[in-house]
C-alpha cells in the first residue's frame, strides 16, 4: 500500500493492479480509493490476469493521450483551427498559400465547419493583417439594407438616411471583407458585387460618384454554387470572379481523429466561461463522441460539450453525464440521435453504469464494423484497440464481424 501511494504520487497516469494472496475487502476498498486500477487475489486465472493488464495498459495509454491533448490545447492560440489530422494539415498549407496572394478566395464547406475561422486565418497570415477584417452574413440582412451595408449611402438616399454612412467595403479598405454565405444574395446585389470585383470601385446608395477601394474579398458558402448557376440563381461571371482561389474546409466526419483534441479544447473554454475549475473527460466519453454523428459539424460538437459541462457535477465528464443529457433531450422531445443510450431507471449505480456502457460499446462497435466493412485490423486501428481486445468485445456482445462484409 505504501508503494501504491508513492508510485501514484509520482506518476498519476499509472494504471496499477494489486495482486495478493492476503486480500480482504477492506484492503481492496482502500487500494481502489488510493487509486489502484484493479485488485486481484491469488490464485488468479492467467486469462483474467492478462485481460486486466491489457485493459490497464489501454487505460494508461488513453490517460497519456488525454494529457498530451490538454498540453496541445493549452498551446493553441485564439482563432486557430484545432486539429492534427492529415486533412487539417492540408488545410493549413492551403491557408498559407492563398494568404500570400491578393486574389479573391472562395471558402467552401458545410455549415458549422469553421469557414469564418479560416477566413480570419487567411487575413492574419496576409500582408493586410494590420488592417481591418470585417465579416457580413449576407442572408441575415434584407436586400434593400444589404446594399447600404456593403457600399454605404449618402444623406437623403432613403427614408432614415440622415447622414452619409460608409459601407463595409470602404471601412475595410486595405483590409479584408468576408462575404459569408455568398450563395444566398439576390441577383441585384450580385451585379453590384461583380462591378466591385472588376473595377475596384463602389457606388454608395444615392450617390452619383464612384469610390475606389482596395479591399480584398473572401467569400464563403455551404451551397452548391455550380448547381445554382445551372438553375440561373447565381451569376456565372461572379462565380469565376470569386473562385480565383478556393479552399475547402473538411467536415467533422472527415477528421474524426481530431474529435478528442476538439473536445478537450471546447471543454477548457466551457469551464473558463462558466468560472469552473479544470475538468477531464473519460476515455469512454471520447470514444462516444468519435462514434456519434455530427451533422452540425464542429459547431454542434462545441454546443454538445457545453451542455455536458452544465450537467457535470464532478471533475470528469463520464458516460453517466452523457446519459443524463441524452435523457433530458428525449424528455423535451428533441432528437438525441443516439437510440443506443438507454433511459435512466431507478437501479443500483453499478448496474446503471454497466448498462449504459454496454449500450454505448455495442453501438460503437457496430458502427465501427459498418464503416470498415467488417475488417478487424482496420477497426482495431481506428478504435485504438488491439485486435485481441476488439475480438473479445465482439465475442462478449455476440457480434460476428463477417455480417458486416
Amino acid at each position: 500500500m505504501d508503494l501504491l501511494r508513492e508510485a501514484l504520487e509520482r506518476r498519476p497516469d499509472l494504471s496499477m493492479v494489486m495482486l495478493t494472496a492476503h486480500g480482504t475487502i477492506e484492503t481492496a476498498v482502500e487500494a481502489l480509493k488510493v487509486g489502484a486500477y484493479d485488485f486481484l487475489t491469488k490464485p488468479v486465472e492467467p486469462e483474467h490476469l492478462f485481460r486486466i493488464v491489457e485493459k490497464g495498459l489501454e487505460r494508461a495509454a488513453l490517460l497519456m493521450e488525454n494529457r498530451r491533448l490538454r498540453e496541445l490545447v493549452g498551446s493553441v492560440q485564439a482563432g486557430e483551427m484545432i486539429g492534427e489530422s492529415a486533412v487539417m494539415q492540408r488545410l493549413r498549407f492551403a491557408i498559407q498559400a492563398v494568404a500570400n496572394s491578393e486574389y479573391t478566395v472562395l471558402i467552401r464547406g458545410e455549415s458549422g465547419t469553421g469557414k469564418e475561422v479560416v477566413a480570419r486565418m487567411i487575413h492574419r497570415a496576409s500582408q493586410r493583417a494590420a488592417h481591418p477584417f470585417l465579416a457580413v452574413n449576407c442572408p441575415a440582412i434584407p436586400e434593400h439594407l444589404l446594399e447600404s451595408e456593403l457600399f454605404g449611402h449618402v444623406k437623403g438616399a432613403f427614408t432614415g438616411a440622415e447622414q452619409d454612412r460608409k459601407g463595409l467595403f470602404a471601412t475595410a479598405d486595405k483590409g479584408t471583407l468576408l462575404l459569408d454565405e455568398i450563395g444566398d444574395i439576390s441577383p441585384n446585389i450580385q451585379i453590384k458585387l461583380l462591378r466591385v470585383l472588376q473595377e475596384g470601385e463602389i457606388r454608395p446608395v444615392g450617390s452619383n460618384a464612384n469610390l475606389s477601394v482596395r479591399t480584398r474579398v473572401l467569400a464563403s458558402t455551404n451551397q452548391d454554387l455550380e448547381g445554382r448557376i445551372a438553375s440561373r440563381q447565381f451569376r456565372e461571371d461572379l462565380y469565376y470572379r470569386l473562385n480565383v482561389l478556393s479552399v475547402t474546409v473538411p467536415s467533422l466526419r472527415e477528421r474524426i481523429d481530431d474529435i478528442p483534441l476538439l473536445a478537450q479544447h471546447f471543454l477548457r473554454l466551457a469551464c473558463h466561461d462558466m468560472g469552473l475549475g479544470e475538468k477531464g473527460v473519460s476515455p469512454e466519453v471520447v470514444g462516444y463522441l468519435k462514434s456519434r454523428q455530427w451533422p452540425g459539424n464542429v459547431r454542434e460538437l462545441q454546443s454538445y460539450v457545453r451542455r455536458l459541462v452544465v450537467f457535470c457535477q464532478h471533475d470528469e465528464l463520464t458516460m453517466d453525464v452523457v446519459a443524463l443529457l441524452e435523457q433530458g433531450a428525449k424528455a423535451q422531445g428533441l432528437s438525441a440521435q443516439e437510440p443506443g443510450i438507454p433511459h435512466f431507471r431507478l437501479e443500483a449505480y453499478k448496474e446503471a453504469k454497466s448498462r449504459i456502457t454496454d449500450a454505448f460499446t455495442d453501438r460503437y462497435v457496430r458502427e465501427l464494423l459498418t464503416a470498415t466493412g467488417g475488417n478487424i485490423s482496420e477497426a482495431a486501428r481506428i478504435s485504438d484497440l488491439s485486435r485481441v481486445a476488439l475480438q473479445k468485445i465482439l465475442s462478449r456482445l455476440d457480434i460476428d464481424a463477417t455480417d458486416f462484409k
